[in-house]
């Protein structure tokens, strides 16, 4: 089983493969990667959310790559496309971000920058865990008088945060906005707040008090309801949620509406295409965002590509074909002409930028984005099967499913999760009465053949 997903390793601490070995194992693999291609030390960036279990990860990972040579950048807590941003202006050679993203404290991940501020490619990936499995490797293990070092980066959070400001015209200012930003206790409890306090808004933060246990617990870009209530109990002109990594943005208007990935795409799309800014008048998202948002586009004379769910097929199909703008129903929003990743504190303060542009409440931007009703359902894998056999389920139900969408005035999405043990069940439709039973038909059929 390949032990890299959509968004790098993942899984729960201290259970294989989220284990201290792997870890120190893995910095050694990469550093010894970068040395064929160096002429230099490598230098690796390495930042981390909130969650306790970085400590073990960090230290192990600093371990594996100073023991093979290679000199560590510590930056801790740091959202992920701040080290795809620090890792090009640092010219360092790698960035690791230690993260589990949406997933609960106990779950921890791994994922790896080029110098070019851009996710490793999969072939990359295949040589790390060629070493991983090879139980010869280290080949070579540096001399004493080569051992790396490990140097610990103090301003690395100004660093980006003026990097974020740099993206907006200079005479911006954000006077009269007052804000809530729910950061969900991760890796962006101090930028996002900062950032806007900045440009002159007003800033009211809730779960910023990160104690290692309580990330994404309860709040966050999974689950706004807390941001909801507070905007509407002060009056908010909009909140601003991310998770654990703060890749991710969703929003709160003033009504107390959710706006997720699609509502924020469409907004950002319908902008840059008036600032003629919009390559090839193309926006790239997946297969699950809503159909509604697709048809809203085409009449606003923007195509729409689909691709696979995660954020490095978004960004794999606008390298592709030259596009600048795409993003995820999840809050994954990737603007090439700023950054290589989805950056939740940068689509935060562009959606700020238009809000103040254009003098209209958040409410008003989104009035006239249709949205089909859509329901989700994860159901778990049962422990043991493996990938090939929840593929060989879904290729077994595929006719059942056929039939039932073709009674649909819409779509089903059935697909196994990248990140977590689950299917994930997206059923589309425009009459929502007929949304429950459809979805609770599907489930059904889904869990019948996963305990067969």
């Amino acid at each position: 089983m390949s032990l890299f997903g959509t968004d790098g390793i993942r899984g729960t601490i201290n259970i294989y493969p989220m284990i201290p070995e792997i870890c120190l194992k893995l910095g050694m693999a990469l550093c010894h990667l970068l040395k064929e291609n160096l002429t230099h030390k490598p230098r690796i960036l390495i930042g981390k959310d909130t969650r306790i279990s970085g400590y073990i990860i960090e230290t192990a990972l600093t371990s594996g790559i100073t023991s093979m040579g290679g000199d560590v950048y510590l930056v801790g807590p740091m959202p992920t496309p701040a080290i795809a941003f620090l890792v090009k202006s640092m010219r360092v050679d790698a960035g690791v971000v230690i993260s589990a993203s949406h997933n609960p404290f106990q779950d921890n991940g791994i994922k790896i920058f080029s110098n070019d501020g851009f996710k490793f490619n999969s072939e990359f990936e295949d040589n790390i865990e060629k070493l991983l499995n090879d139980n010869t490797f280290p080949y070579v293990r540096a001399l004493a008088t080569h051992l790396g070092k490990a140097y610990r980066i103090e301003d690395a959070q100004g660093r980006y945060i003026e990097f974020i400001k740099s993206t907006l015209p200079k005479d911006l200012y954000l006077e009269g906005l007052k804000v809530v930003v729910d950061p969900a206790n991760g890796a962006a409890y101090k930028i996002t707040p900062l950032l806007f306090k900045e440009l002159g808004a007003e800033v009211h933060t809730i779960n910023d008090e990160p104690n290692g246990l309580n990330i994404n617990k309860e709040c966050g870009a999974l689950y706004p309801e807390s941001l909801r209530q507070k905007v509407l109990q002060i009056g908010a002109h909009f909140g601003i949620a991310h998770d654990g990594d703060a890749d991710r943005t969703i929003l709160v208007d003033e009504k107390g509406n959710i706006i997720d990935g699609d509502f924020i795409l469409a907004i950002l799309a319908e902008d840059f295409k008036r600032e003629k800014k919009l390559k090839k008048n193309t926006v790239v998202a997946t297969v699950m965002t809503n159909l509604g948002i697709e048809k809203y586009l085409e009449k606003g004379g923007i195509k729409l590509i689909r691709t696979k769910v995660g954020d490095k097929y978004v960004v794999e199909a606008m390298l592709k074909g030259g596009y600048n703008l795409g993003g995820e129903q999840s809050g994954h929003i990737i603007c090439l002409d700023y950054t290589n990743t989805g950056d939740g504190p940068l689509t935060a303060m562009q959606m700020a930028y238009i809000i103040k542009k254009k003098g209209k409440y958040l409410s008003e931007l989104i009035k006239d984005i249709p949205r089909y009703p859509q329901m989700i359902k994860n159901i778990p894998i049962p422990n043991g099967l493996t990938r090939q056999h929840v593929d060989s389920i879904l290729k077994k139900i595929s006719p059942k499913i056929s039939k039932i969408e073709k009674n649909l005035n819409g779509r089903i999405l059935i697909r196994p999760s990248g990140t977590e043990p689950k299917i994930r069940i997206m059923v589309e439709e425009e009459r929502e009465e007929k949304l429950k039973a459809v979805i609770g038909e599907i489930e059904n059929i889904v869990i019948k053949f996963l305990e067969a």
